[in-house]
């Protein structure tokens, strides 16, 4: 039978699909904060309005319980990913291993070579890949500020030199962060920083997809040595299995082309554990119980933003200014409330103010009615007349232009003669 591994037959190579879902991923992240869904960012952190915008939805400070609960969803669900793909996302997606690859592949295209994190070449090239090397850390630098400032007005700002001088402390340290990172540590972050490599060696288990070299093809291993020089961390895995293995898969690649010539397949490969139990060694109870865990918070995430109100409503007595004993034994309370349209539309908001003990309806002067564009937040001042030297709990509702009762929430007011408190 004529082996499928002839000469003239190219085997399938993994780097393709790893250096486009790398740039794919950085594609999305430099361009995700330009993105605008009805006028408003995809995803920004808007620090002086305190509210944050996600995906279409505007969840000002108050909300910001529904970012801890996609943060714990992700990080249990990352948590998930390391202990079934082990460390494919050190290899294949990681921000870290892209900027290095990228570093690493300009030097070698004006003519550098790269020997153990070190640079080797003429001193203008050096000099031009520096320059490279900033020009990519002020990209990455920007790149991060742009979830926290709108891009275009970042840009306004900066040809302006109008950047306030937090932005520009920012921008400055970070940059020359990176520019380390590209110029001096690269692959050492991977090899001797990086605590998630060691994180990940306590998960591997039997169920983790590990890039190895099996025993049982060390035979068959012609020492060749095309696994150590495509390594980007310089080990060899024919030594068995190495914390600073990022499962990039240039060995295999090599390793396949190698082979191919002798009309053999490769021996290095990607399995599911040190002892190849398959796939099947996922339905184990460490991976069941994580899968559930994920599954149960991303449902309570989705359950509180699907059923958070349309609107949110917080009232307080005002402390700008001392209740008023008004004509025919009234008092006159002054209140501040802050509403909030969480809605993707327009609306028209009104208060109304009640006895809770009677349920008598209580009269507004000022500020009681409100339209507010999407994400809109707007502080209404008003005073409530109830009668003089009589303590009172307030009911306040927050009513739409349907009619309908949005939100309710109670205030407290004591006579005219002592100090006003509230909740």
């Amino acid at each position: 039978m004529e082996s499928s591994f002839s000469s003239g037959c190219k085997p399938s190579l993994l780097s393709p699909w790893r250096r486009f879902l790398q740039w794919t991923t950085s594609l999305l992240i430099l361009l995700l904060p330009w993105i605008q869904i009805d006028g408003k960012n995809l995803l920004l952190l808007d620090i002086p309005q305190l509210r944050l915008y996600l995906f279409g939805q505007v969840l000002r400070i108050e909300e910001l319980y529904l970012v801890l609960f996609f943060t714990l969803a992700f990080g249990l669900g990352f948590l998930l990913l390391t202990v079934i793909l082990g460390r494919v996302w050190c290899g294949w997606l990681c921000p870290q291993t892209t900027l290095s690859d990228l570093a690493e592949w300009f030097a070698r295209f004006i003519g550098l070579r790269m020997k153990q994190n070190r640079l080797h070449g003429t001193l203008w090239r050096k000099i031009m890949l520096h320059g490279v090397y900033l020009l990519f850390a002020f990209i990455v630098a920007a790149n991060l500020l742009w979830y926290f400032s709108e891009p275009r007005h970042f840009f306004v700002q900066l040809l302006a030199l109008d950047l306030h001088y937090a932005v520009w402390i920012t921008l400055v340290v970070i940059m020359l962060t990176i520019y380390l990172d590209l110029a001096v540590v690269r692959r050492l972050m991977c090899r001797d920083f990086c605590p998630y490599g060691r994180f990940q060696v306590a998960l591997v288990d039997k169920s983790t997809l590990t890039l190895h070299l099996p025993d049982s093809e060390l035979k068959r291993c012609i020492e060749c040595g095309s696994c150590v020089r495509a390594c980007p961390m310089e080990i060899d895995i024919r030594r068995g299995f190495q914390v600073e293995c990022i499962n990039c898969g240039r060995c295999l690649d090599a390793c396949r082309l190698v082979m191919m010539k002798r009309d053999e397949p490769g021996l290095i490969r990607y399995s599911f554990g040190l002892v190849g139990a398959g796939a099947k060694g996922l339905l184990n109870p460490r991976t069941l119980l994580l899968f559930l865990a994920t599954l149960i918070l991303l449902s309570v995430l989705l359950i509180a933003v699907l059923d958070r109100p349309s609107a949110s409503l917080k009232v307080s007595v005002s402390h700008a200014a001392a209740p008023r004993l008004l004509a025919d034994a009234q008092q006159g309370t002054f209140f501040n409330a802050w509403v909030n349209n969480r809605s993707q539309v327009s609306a028209v908001y009104r208060l109304h103010a009640r006895r809770t003990d009677t349920g008598g309806s209580l009269f507004i002067k000022g500020q009681h009615q409100t339209e507010l564009a999407p994400g809109e937040n707007r502080r209404l001042d008003f005073i409530v007349l109830t009668p003089a030297n009589e303590p009172l709990e307030i009911e306040f509702t927050l009513i739409d232009s349907a009619e309908q009762v949005l939100l309710k929430t109670k205030a407290y007011i004591t006579p005219f003669s002592k100090d006003v408190r509230h909740d």
